[in-house]
C-alpha cells in the first residue's frame, strides 16, 4: 500500500494511532454511570421525561438479570424490532451485559424480511414493539422465538403502565415489567472481547438479501472510541475498578476561538436516527454513553417537533442521513431559529449533496457539518473530516481515515492492482473495527474480505493530500454506449437547480446503448419547472455521453430505514413499465443521439 498521505493533513492535536481496551461494549454505560450518576442520560421526547445514567445502568442489569433468569445464556442471539425510546436503550445494554448478542430488526421490515432475520439468526428471544405484532404474528410459529418480550406506547408514557400481553399468550413478557419487578443481580460473564459477538446487524438489502454482519465487542469498542477521540482528542484509560475513563482531552469552552467543538462530556445531542441501524446505536447511542453525554430522543421523524427540540434544548450536536439534513435546510423559517448552539451536524449513509452542504453552512455559521464514511461491515465509520476549525475539509469529500484505519483504491476489473490518485476504483478498507465476518456465510466473507482487505463495493478516489471521494456505488455504475455514467455526479448538479428537493439517478435499459441515465425528481413546493427545463440544466454542465435522457417527477423517493435511495425499487418500477408496454424511446433521434 503506498504511504498515507492523509497523515500530512493529520486534525492538529490528535495522535495517529489509539490503545484501544479490551473490554466488553457494555462498560461504556457502566463507566459514565459510576463517573455521573446524576447527569441526564437521555430525555425522552414524549413528556421530557429525563432517565439519568445511574438509572440506566441500574434498568440494564435488572433487565441483564430477567434475561438470565428465563434462560438466555452468553452468545445467544437476541432479536429487537423497537423504536427509539429509553426502554430500548435499557433493553440493549441489559442484552450485552448478559452475554447475548443484539440483533436489531428494521422496523419497516416486511413479514417476510423480519421472517429471513429471525430465522437466519435463530433468535430465540424476540424483544417487539407492540404496534409491530401484526407482521410478527403470521410467522410467529414459523421461528425459533419461545419468549417474546413486548413493550407498547403505554410504556413510554408518564407515569409508565406495563403493557397487556395477555391477547399475546403464553411466554410473552412486558419489557416494563420485567425490568421493574427483577432485582439487579446479573451473573458474572467471561468474555473473550475479540471473538464474542456484541451485534450482528443486517446491511440495508439495498442491493439484495441483507447479510448479517458479526461484529465483536472489541470491533464495537474500537469503532466508537476512534469517532469520539476523532471529535474531541485524549485518550481512552482503563482505571483498577475496570472502568473506563478519558484523559488528555482537547480543551473546549464556550471561547470564540475554540478548535474542537466538543468535549468529554457535557454535550446535549438530538437523536432521531435508528437505534435498529449501525449508524443509530453506535453513533448516537454508544458514543454519547461512552462520553457521558445527554441524548434527547425522538421515536421517529416529525421535523416540527425536531427543530422545536433542537431549539429548547440548546442541543449542540445533531445529524443523520442527507435526508434530514435536506429536510432542514428546506425547513420554513429555519433562518429564523436560534441554532447558535449547534456545533456539529453530522452526516452518513449516504453522500451529502454539496449543495445541501453549503446552504446549511450559511444558515448554521456556529457548526461544523461533517461528513463521513462507513459501512456496517466496518461497524460504524472508516473515515471523516476533520472535526476541528483549523481542520482542512473539502466540499464533496467523506474525509480522511480515522484511527488506525487504511484505505487503498483497486482496479474495478482487476482488484489486485491498486490505482493512483485521482483514479476511479474500487474503495477496499482495513482497521480493528472491520467486522469479523458474515453470519453463517463463509463463502460471501471471503469474497468481500480478500487478504485484510474490505472490498466495499463503492467506487472512489484518493487524492494527494489523503481525502477519500467517493463516486457511486459499484453495482449503480451504469453503462451507456460503452461509458461509465456515475449517478451521483448527475444527482449533484441536479441538486443545485432552485426547484429540485430530492433526486436519483439510475440506469434504465435500452435496447441500443444498454442504459440511459434516467432521473426521478422530487420538486420544491410552489416552484414550477418541466422535465425538459431540468435536462436541459444538466445538459449544457456534462460531457455529452452523461445527459440525462429521460426525467420524471414523483412525490417521494423510496429510502431504506437508514435513509438510502433503494435504486433497486426504481430500477424494478422501469422493468415492470417495460413489462407492461410502456417501453423507452427506440429511436436514436428519440434519445437525442
Amino acid at each position: 500500500m503506498r504511504d498515507r498521505p492523509w497523515y500530512k493533513n493529520w486534525p492538529k492535536g490528535l495522535p495517529t494511532s489509539l490503545d484501544y481496551p479490551k473490554v466488553p461494549l457494555y462498560k461504556f454505560l457502566e463507566s459514565s454511570a459510576a463517573r455521573h450518576p446524576d447527569r441526564e442520560a437521555i430525555i425522552f421526547q414524549i413528556g421530557d421525561a429525563v432517565t439519568t445514567y445511574g438509572e440506566l445502568w441500574d434498568k440494564a442489569q435488572r433487565f441483564a438479570t430477567a434475561l438470565a433468569r428465563m434462560g438466555v445464556k452468553k452468545g445467544d442471539r437476541v432479536a429487537v424490532q423497537m423504536i427509539n425510546n429509553p426502554l430500548t436503550a435499557i433493553a440493549y445494554y441489559g442484552i450485552l451485559r448478559a452475554g447475548a448478542v443484539y440483533c436489531p430488526c428494521n422496523p419497516l421490515l416486511s413479514y417476510r424480511e423480519l421472517h429471513h432475520q429471525l430465522v437466519d439468526t435463530g433468535a430465540e428471544t424476540f424483544i417487539i414493539f407492540e404496534m409491530f405484532m401484526d407482521k410478527f404474528e403470521p410467522i410467529r410459529y414459523d421461528t425459533q422465538v419461545k419468549r417474546l418480550i413486548v413493550s407498547g406506547i403505554s410504556e413510554m408514557l408518564q407515569p409508565p403502565t406495563p403493557t397487556d400481553v395477555k391477547p399475546y399468550g403464553r411466554g410473552t413478557y412486558s419489557l416494563l415489567s420485567l425490568i421493574n419487578d427483577t432485582p439487579s443481580d446479573p451473573p458474572d460473564i467471561e468474555f473473550d472481547v475479540e471473538n464474542d459477538l456484541a451485534h450482528i446487524a443486517y446491511t440495508g438489502g439495498t442491493t439484495g438479501v441483507p447479510k448479517g454482519v458479526m461484529v465483536t465487542h472489541y470491533n464495537a469498542v474500537v469503532a466508537n472510541i476512534q469517532q469520539a477521540h476523532w471529535g474531541m482528542g485524549g485518550r481512552p484509560v482503563v482505571d483498577d475498578d475496570g472502568l473506563l475513563d478519558i484523559v488528555d482531552p482537547i480543551e473546549t469552552d464556550d471561547r470564540e476561538d475554540w478548535d474542537y467543538p466538543v468535549g468529554p462530556a457535557g454535550q446535549k445531542w438530538l437523536v432521531i436516527v435508528p437505534w435498529s441501524h449501525a449508524m443509530g446505536v453506535n453513533g448516537y447511542l454508544n458514543i454519547p454513553v461512552y462520553k457521558g453525554d445527554t441524548m434527547v430522543v425522538h421515536p421517529r421523524l416529525e421535523m416540527p417537533a425536531y427543530m422545536n427540540d433542537l431549539v429548547k434544548h440548546k442541543c449542540t450536536g445533531c445529524g443523520g442521513a442527507p435526508q434530514l439534513l435536506i429536510a432542514m435546510l428546506n425547513y420554513p423559517g429555519i433562518e429564523k431559529l436560534d441554532l447558535s448552539n449547534i456545533r456539529t451536524v453530522g452526516c452518513g449513509a449516504a453522500p451529502l449533496p454539496v449543495d445541501v452542504y453549503r446552504g446549511l453552512s450559511k444558515l448554521l455559521p456556529n457548526a461544523l457539518i461533517i461528513e463521513g464514511y462507513g459501512l456496517t461491515e466496518m461497524t460504524l465509520g472508516a473515515t471523516t473530516n476533520p472535526i476541528n476549525r483549523s481542520g482542512m475539509r473539502k466540499l464533496g469529500s467523506v474525509g480522511l481515515p480515522v484511527f488506525d484505519t487504511d484505505v487503498k483504491i483497486v482496479d474495478i476489473d482487476d482488484p489486485t492492482v491498486e490505482i493512483d490518485f485521482n483514479e476511479i476504483g474500487e474503495v477496499c478498507l482495513r482497521g480493528p473495527q472491520m467486522m469479523k465476518g458474515y453470519w453463517k456465510n463463509p463463502e460471501e466473507t471471503s469474497r468481500v474480505i480478500i487478504d485484510g482487505w474490505l472490498h466495499t463495493g463503492d467506487l472512489g478516489y484518493l487524492d494527494e493530500d489523503g481525502y477519500l471521494f467517493l463516486v457511486d456505488r459499484k453495482k449503480d455504475m451504469l453503462i451507456y454506449n460503452g461509458h461509465n455514467v456515475y449517478p451521483r455526479e448527475l444527482e449533484e448538479i441536479l441538486f443545485t437547480h432552485r426547484a429540485v428537493k430530492d433526486c436519483a439517478v439510475i440506469g434504465k435499459p435500452h435496447s441500443l446503448t444498454g442504459e440511459i441515465p434516467k432521473a426521478f425528481v422530487v420538486r420544491k413546493p410552489d416552484v414550477k419547472v418541466t422535465e425538459q427545463e431540468l435536462m436541459d440544466f444538466v445538459k449544457v454542465r456534462v460531457a455529452d455521453y452523461k445527459q440525462i435522457r429521460e426525467l420524471e417527477f414523483i412525490d417521494e423517493l423510496p429510502r431504506n430505514y437508514a435513509g438510502k435511495v433503494l435504486r433497486r425499487e426504481l430500477r424494478r418500477w422501469e422493468i415492470e413499465r417495460v413489462a407492461a408496454g410502456e417501453v423507452a424511446a427506440e429511436t436514436e433521434e428519440e434519445l437525442g443521439l
